[in-house]
């Protein structure tokens, strides 16, 4: 019989969920993007070293049996929280581009923003008992994304700036033009009326 672990105790782990992070921690090393794994209450019972880093050390030496959306500050915690929805759902969910920080950094700490996903933790009865949640950092990503979407912006703005200043330009010089015709037109008259 497997050996409980010290947060299972404390915690009273459901076995299925217990069963999960065991097959799972074998290969949980190929996932290089931050995880934690959170019961139906949404108490963290696991993470990996990437979940880990992303607190200070006191915030990240109290992470189990902490509830999720206590130390990951996520713009849909409260409403959509994302655990909720995978169990409502009975399927994978993924949201992209989420803003948010973990707790414990300091208020002028720029926001993240993550690509999330979870799974539901399903018991032998197909209930639900936890769910595993893996966060992508693309904070980088992103504001490269914005500041090439402010550029493409910016283009279009100043083709439309010099597509407006070209038609002005060109009505300047028919109307010019026209002028110029006019004036050519009095002048040949002009001489035909002193030729005769």
């Amino acid at each position: 019989m497997p050996r409980r672990s010290i947060l299972a105790t404390i915690v009273r782990m459901h076995p299925a969920l217990e069963r999960f992070i065991q097959q799972f921690k074998a290969t949980s090393d190929v996932v290089i993007d931050s995880w934690f794994i959170c019961d139906n209450d949404r108490n963290i019972v696991d993470y990996n070293r990437a979940f880990f880093s992303l607190f200070p050390r006191p915030e990240a030496r109290q992470l189990k049996a902490k509830k999720c959306h206590e130390v990951m500050r996520l713009t849909i915690c409260q409403e959509r929280c994302i655990a909720q929805q995978c169990w409502r759902e009975g399927r994978q969910v993924r949201l992209d581009e989420i803003d948010g920080r973990p707790i414990g950094l300091p208020d002028d700490a720029p926001t993240r923003r993550y690509v999330l996903s979870s799974i539901p933790i399903l018991d032998e009865n197909n209930r639900p008992v936890g769910a595993l949640e893996i966060q992508r950092d693309v904070t980088d990503e992103a504001l490269v994304q914005d500041k090439y979407k402010k550029m493409l912006e910016n283009e279009a703005r100043e083709r439309e700036r010099l597509a407006t200043q070209i038609r002005t330009r060109t009505r300047e010089l028919y109307e010019a033009n026209q002028l110029l015709l006019k004036a050519q037109g009095e002048l040949v008259q002009q001489k035909k009326g002193l030729a005769f």
